[in-house]
């Protein structure tokens, strides 16, 4: 399902006109977006949690070379399926 797709089925199952359904979706991706730039946690109940990690910088191996390069430090977004959302997709 693409985001038009998803703004089809946010607008059929609300009785929200699609311009008003894709404003609603942008600002919910917005929001959550701007709380994980600050650092925060979203935890949607009976959907799931996004969150933030660091992983540490670290020495690796480019394979074509077999030369040792250093990995950069960066932050990943996670996402931890609510049980919910596991139960439903079983």
């Amino acid at each position: 399902m693409n985001k038009t797709e998803l703004i089809d089925k946010i607008a059929a199952g609300s009785g929200l006109t699609k311009a008003d359904a894709k404003k609603a979706l942008d600002a919910t991706v917005e929001a959550i977006k701007n709380a994980l730039v600050a650092g925060d946690t979203v935890a949607l109940v009976g959907f799931g949690t996004f969150s933030t990690t660091e992983r540490a910088a670290r020495e690796g191996i480019n394979p074509r070379t077999k030369e040792k390069i250093q990995i950069a430090a960066k932050k990943l977004v996670k996402f931890k399926a609510g049980a919910g959302l596991a139960d439903a997709v079983e």
